[in-house]
C-alpha cells in the first residue's frame, strides 16, 4: 500500500525506518506479523500501561523539528509511567502520515526515537501507519512495577506534604516566545524555546514509590493537575515563595512584556511530578532526589478547606487547566 505521493510505501518504511528500534527482541516476530507478545521473566512485577497522541497545530507546530516531534511523543508517555512509578519497558506507535513527510524527516524521527530508546532501556514492539491530511501520532507504552506497588493520583492524606520536582513554566515561556509574545535577547530565547521543543520526562517517581501517598505529572499546569489530585476532597496550602522557578524564568517575570507567574502556575507540558506523601517521608524522598541530581521542592500541604490557597488563603483568579475539548 502506497501512503505518501514521494512512493514511500509502508513495508519500505517499516523496513527502513522502524525495525532497527525494535532491538531484535523476542516477540516482536521482527515485525512481520500483525501483533506482538511481551515477555515478563519475573512474577514480582505487574504491567503499567499509558496511552496518548499528539496533533499537528495542537501539540506542535507542521514545521517543527521531526526530533522534537519524537521527543514529545515518548515525553507524554514516559511521563506518564514514572509518575505510575513505573519504569518503561516498550511501546507501540501509531503514525497518521501526510504527503509531505519525505525520507528525510522520518530518519530524523526514527533517529531521535532510537537515542531516547536507548537512554531510558525500552523498545518498540510494532504499531500502524496511514495517511491523513495533518500528522498525528498515537502511542502506548508499556511499563514494569512491583506487584504491591499501586500509585493512585488521588490517596491523600490532611497536612500531608505537596512536593514538585524541577521547575515549572519555561514550556510555557518558550511557546510564547515562538508566538512572539515575549521579546527577550537570543540566549535566553534560545534556552526557552529548547524547553518547549524537547520537553523531558522526571524519572523520580519509580525510586520514591515506596514513600509516596499520590503522585501525578504536570501536563495540563500545576494548578489544575493539582485540583484534580485534590478530587474536591482536601485543599492545599501553597508557599507561593516555594514555587520551583529557574533563574532565567525569573528574569521573564520581572521584564516589563514578560510573563505572568498566575499564567506560568497554569501552563501545562512541564512533565514534572506533584508528589503527595507524609510528612515523616520528606527526607527520604529528598535524599533520593538529591543523590539522583533532580531538583525537588516542598510547596506546600494538603488542608481541609477545599480548593488552593496561597500563603495566607488568598485564592489565584485563574484555575482553569489545560482541555482539548476546550
Amino acid at each position: 500500500m502506497k501512503l505518501i505521493k514521494n512512493n514511500l510505501s509502508e513495508k519500505f518504511i517499516i523496513n527502513k525506518y522502524f525495525k532497527k528500534l525494535n532491538f531484535k527482541r523476542i516477540g516482536t516476530f521482527d515485525f512481520e506479523n500483525d501483533g506482538a507478545y511481551l515477555y515478563f521473566k519475573n512474577k514480582n512485577y505487574k504491567i503499567s500501561i499509558t496511552t496518548d497522541t499528539i496533533l499537528e497545530d495542537v501539540d506542535f507546530f507542521s514545521n517543527d523539528d521531526p526530533k522534537s516531534i519524537a521527543q514529545k511523543i515518548t515525553t507524554v508517555n514516559l511521563s506518564d509511567t514514572f509518575a505510575m512509578g513505573a519504569i518503561p519497558h516498550s511501546y507501540v506507535i501509531n503514525l497518521l502520515l501526510p504527503y509531505n513527510i519525505n525520507d528525510k524527516w522520518l530518519t530524523k524521527f526514527s533517529h531521535q526515537l532510537k537515542k531516547i530508546q536507548l537512554k531510558y532501556g525500552f523498545y518498540l514492539l510494532g504499531g500502524d501507519l496511514s495517511h491523513s491530511n495533518k500528522l498525528i501520532i498515537s502511542s502506548t507504552f508499556f511499563g514494569y512495577i512491583n506487584k504491591n506497588v499501586e500509585i493512585l493520583q488521588n490517596k491523600i492524606n490532611l497536612n500531608d506534604d505537596i512536593l514538585l520536582t524541577g521547575n515549572i513554566g519555561e514550556s510555557r515561556i518558550g511557546l510564547d516566545i515562538l508566538n512572539k509574545k515575549i521579546l527577550i535577547n537570543a540566549k535566553l530565547k534560545k534556552y526557552f524555546i529548547n524547553k518547549y521543543l524537547f520537553p523531558l520526562p522526571c524519572e523520580l517517581g519509580p525510586k520514591v514509590s515506596k514513600y509516596i501517598s499520590s503522585m501525578k505529572d504536570i501536563s495540563d499546569g500545576l494548578i489544575g493537575d493539582l485540583n484534580d489530585m485534590l478530587n474536591d476532597k482536601f485543599g492545599a496550602l501553597i508557599n507561593i515563595n516555594e514555587i520551583p522557578l529557574s533563574t532565567k524564568a525569573k528574569k521573564i517575570i520581572n521584564l516589563e512584556n514578560g510573563i505572568k507567574l498566575e499564567k506560568l502556575l497554569n501552563a501545562g507540558d512541564d512533565y514534572e511530578l506533584i508528589i503527595i506523601s507524609n510528612q515523616k517521608n520528606r527526607n527520604k524522598i529528598f535524599n533520593i532526589a538529591k543523590k539522583n541530581k533532580i531538583k525537588i521542592s516542598c510547596i506546600g500541604k494538603v488542608i481541609r478547606k477545599k480548593g488552593i490557597h496561597f500563603d495566607s488563603y488568598v485564592d489565584i483568579n485563574n484555575s482553569k487547566k489545560f482541555d482539548h475539548f476546550s
